[in-house]
C-alpha cells in the first residue's frame, strides 16, 4: 500500500515518514505537511503507473495502481469530486461514487431522496445563509414549528463538525452562528427521542443486494450527544457498542431500512446508516456516511468484525469491489 497525504494547500504528496505520527490525538491534531515531493497521477488511456517527483527533483515510478483508498472526509473529500478526479483518470477506487458522495455529502438532498422514497426522516427546515440574514424571525417561527429541542447543523459539513443542540429559542442564535461559520446551508431537525443505531453496509457482488451488518449503538452517558470528540479521539461519555442489544426483529428491520437507504441513494462501495429506534418502534434514519471513520473506535469496522468480518478482510472486500466497479 503506497500513503499519499494531501496538504491544506491539496498538494498530493508521498507519506514515507512514520505513520505513526498520523495518530490522533486531541491535543494535536495530525496534518499533512508539503515534504516537497509531487505525486503524478497516471494519464487516461494508458498504463496506471503512479510516479513520483522526489524534492530534488528527481522522479521514480512507485508502481502499477489496482485501486485508490480514499480515505477522506468533508469537502473535496467524501462530496464526489474526488471521486470524478480518479473517474476522469480511469483508475478505479473504493467506496461511492460521484452522486452517492454527493447527496450524502449534502444533508437537504439526502433527505429529499430518503423521503421521496418513502423512509422515514427526522423533520427539519433548511436555511440559507440569505434568509436569515434578512428575515430571521421567520427562520425562527419555522423553527419554533418544529418543537424544541433541535440539533442545527451545517448542510455539507462531516464528522458533527459545526453541530448544536438548541434546547429552546434562546440558544437558536448562537447555534446558527456555528452552524453558518462551516457553511452557507443549514439543517435545523427536530430531536429524536429513541436509542442511536449504526448499521454499516457493504454493496452487493455482482447483482447481489447490498449486504448489512449486525447494528451498533452509540451509548450515551455524560456526553449529549455524538460529537467529534466522542467519534475520533476516544472522548468520554459516549460508548460504542456492536452489536446492539435489539429484538431480532427490530434488528432485521433495521438492516432492512439501512439497504433500503443505501440503495435509495444509488449507493456505491460501503456507507455507514445511522438510525433513530424510536420509543413507539419506528426506524428513522437520520443519515448515511459514504466514508465513515475507520479509526479502531470507529463503528464501521466495529460492526463488520462482529458480523465476522475481520478488518483486513474488510479492507480487501472494499479494494476488491472497487476494482470490479
Amino acid at each position: 500500500m503506497i500513503p499519499i497525504g494531501i496538504t491544506r494547500e491539496g498538494v498530493f504528496v508521498l507519506e514515507e515518514d512514520d505513520p505513526e505520527r498520523f495518530r490522533l490525538d486531541a491535543e494535536k491534531l495530525p496534518e499533512v505537511v508539503d515534504n516537497g515531493t509531487r505525486i503524478l497521477w497516471p494519464m487516461p488511456g494508458g498504463p496506471r503507473e503512479l510516479r513520483v517527483t522526489r524534492a530534488d527533483g528527481s522522479v521514480s515510478s512507485l508502481g502499477e495502481i489496482d485501486a485508490v483508498l480514499p480515505i477522506l472526509h468533508g469537502l473535496h473529500g467524501e462530496d464526489g469530486t474526488m471521486q470524478g478526479f480518479l473517474d476522469i483518470l480511469e483508475i478505479p477506487y473504493a467506496g461511492g461514487g460521484v452522486l452517492d458522495s454527493a447527496l450524502c455529502m449534502d444533508k437537504h438532498f439526502m433527505k429529499v431522496a430518503l423521503e421521496a422514497d418513502g423512509i422515514a426522516v427526522a423533520p427539519w427546515v433548511t436555511v440559507r445563509a440569505r434568509r436569515w440574514e434578512t428575515d430571521a424571525d421567520a427562520v425562527r417561527a419555522d423553527v419554533a414549528s418544529l418543537g424544541y429541542p433541535v440539533f442545527v447543523k451545517p448542510a455539507r459539513a462531516g464528522s458533527s463538525v459545526g453541530v448544536s443542540k438548541a434546547h429552546d429559542a434562546s440558544e437558536i442564535d448562537e447555534a446558527m452562528r456555528i452552524a453558518f461559520a462551516e457553511d452557507d446551508k443549514v439543517l435545523v431537525e427536530q430531536a429524536m427521542t429513541g436509542r442511536e443505531i449504526e448499521v454499516a453496509v457493504l454493496e452487493g457482488r455482482g447483482s447481489e443486494a447490498a449486504r448489512a451488518s449486525l447494528p451498533g449503538e452509540i451509548v450515551l452517558t455524560t456526553r449529549e450527544f455524538y460529537d467529534f470528540e466522542g467519534k475520533y479521539l476516544g472522548g468520554d461519555g459516549a460508548e460504542v457498542v456492536c452489536p446492539a442489544e435489539l429484538s431480532d426483529d427490530e434488528s432485521e428491520r433495521i438492516r432492512r431500512v439501512a439497504t433500503h437507504a443505501f440503495e435509495a441513494v444509488d449507493g456505491r462501495g460501503l456507507a455507514r446508516v445511522d438510525v433513530f429506534l424510536t420509543d413507539a418502534g419506528e426506524i428513522v434514519v437520520n443519515e448515511l456516511n459514504t466514508m465513515p471513520g475507520f479509526t479502531p473506535i470507529s463503528m464501521y469496522p466495529k460492526c463488520w468484525v462482529a458480523t465476522g468480518l475481520s478488518y483486513s478482510d474488510l479492507i480487501t472486500e472494499l479494494v476488491e469491489l472497487g476494482r470490479a466497479g
